[in-house]
């Protein structure tokens, strides 16, 4: 362990390029100084894609727009998927197709990826990463469904649900691998990479 270089890691300054509360909570919980910006960044979506590229390019995309109003913060970009047999679940575009999404999980694993890209503004810097878990849905009823769509309105999940949820937490039977990631960060990927950045 270089002492020196993780004393610097928690005395730069980060902007994180994006306004999710979920990916704010977690940068808070290890202690980082930051601000989060909206990249604008319109998000792809395609079917039948490779989904480590996909989740790549829009990291890349989200963290290079904001890192070009910088010059001595490092800038993290994230993008989070869910994959089902192949099929990306992005998040729903209304409540039935959470409805639908819900039913496709049910008693089935799917996977997560979130892909992580860091820039240090100060030297052009810039390290891609990935992080994917495989999560198990118990067999929820459709009673259970209803209920957590109509009191808990995912749709800015990806899959339209969330495992840190009052409620959705109790959709998993289990996971293999982060924890962080299916919430849409994955802290030690993340602080892996600044190590190796900073």
């Amino acid at each position: 362990m270089d002492r020196k270089k993780l004393n610097r890691l928690f005395k730069r300054n980060y902007v994180l390029a994006s306004k999710s509360e979920r990916r704010i909570k977690l940068l808070k919980q290890i202690g980082l100084k930051f601000i989060s910006i909206d990249s604008g960044i319109q998000e792809l979506v395609k079917d039948n894609y490779n989904p480590i590229m996909l989740v790549k390019q829009n990291a890349l995309n989200k963290s290079r727009k904001v890192a070009l109003d910088f010059r001595k913060e490092i800038i993290i970009g994230a993008d989070t998927v869910v994959v089902l047999n192949g099929k990306l679940l992005n998040k729903p575009a209304n409540l039935n197709q959470a409805v639908s999404f819900l039913k496709q999980l049910r008693g089935n694993k799917h996977n997560v990826y979130t892909g992580i890209n860091v820039i240090d503004t100060r030297n052009g810097n810039e390290i891609f990463d990935y992080e994917r878990t495989a999560v198990h849905f118990r067999d929820i009823h459709d009673d259970e469904i209803k209920f957590y769509v109509k009191n808990y309105y995912p749709l800015d999940k990806a899959g339209a649900y969330g495992i840190q949820d009052d409620f959705g937490c109790l959709f998993i039977d289990r996971i293999i691998g982060d924890y962080y990631n299916v919430v849409g960060l994955p802290l030690l990927k993340l602080y892996r990479i600044l190590f190796d950045i900073i």
